[in-house]
């Protein structure tokens, strides 16, 4: 059940026989609310359940191929962008205008890596999590996924 019993009040404070709080269980309130049943109806699910597999493949092809020529054309940007970065860094450097303590560098670099170690160790519950609940949408709508899949390389290759 969602809501349990408060405890009893303490009878130490006056005050604690007028506020009464009652305990929600929110694991099993949003398994039974969930944030779709709110937004589109209680009768949306899967989207298997609502279109046919030729739709799904078209909405899910045009949506992969949006993303897959984004992807494309900003990591083409960010690639020049930090590959440019690094070779004017170098430039100056063997210019003489920019003097690198290369030893720092490296010191940093091995810091920062111990760093991200801890904080992927961390982190891997909620990454798990994510990922469950990812290849979930993937099993139940998997048509729509092999479109959004297929329409994701050829984006790329465009």
């Amino acid at each position: 059940q969602a809501f349990q019993n408060p405890p009893p009040p303490c009878q130490d404070d006056p005050e604690s026989e007028d506020e009464v709080y009652e305990v929600v269980d929110l694991t099993e309130y949003a398994r039974r609310h969930q944030w779709w049943s709110r937004v589109f109806g209680n009768n949306s699910g899967p989207i298997a359940e609502k279109y046919s597999v030729a739709t799904q493949l078209m909405m899910g092809g045009v949506t992969g191929w949006c993303a897959g020529y984004v992807f494309q054309r900003v990591g083409k940007i960010a690639a020049t962008a930090i590959g440019g970065g690094f070779l004017l860094l170098q430039i100056a450097n063997h210019s003489g205008y920019v003097q690198v303590d290369w030893k720092k560098v490296e010191k940093d670099v091995n810091k920062a890596k111990k760093h991200l170690k801890k904080k992927a160790n961390k982190a891997a519950p909620e990454i798990n999590t994510f990922i469950e609940e990812a290849t979930d949408f993937i099993k139940r709508n998997i048509v729509l996924s092999s479109g959004f899949v297929g329409g994701f390389f050829l984006g790329l290759a465009s």
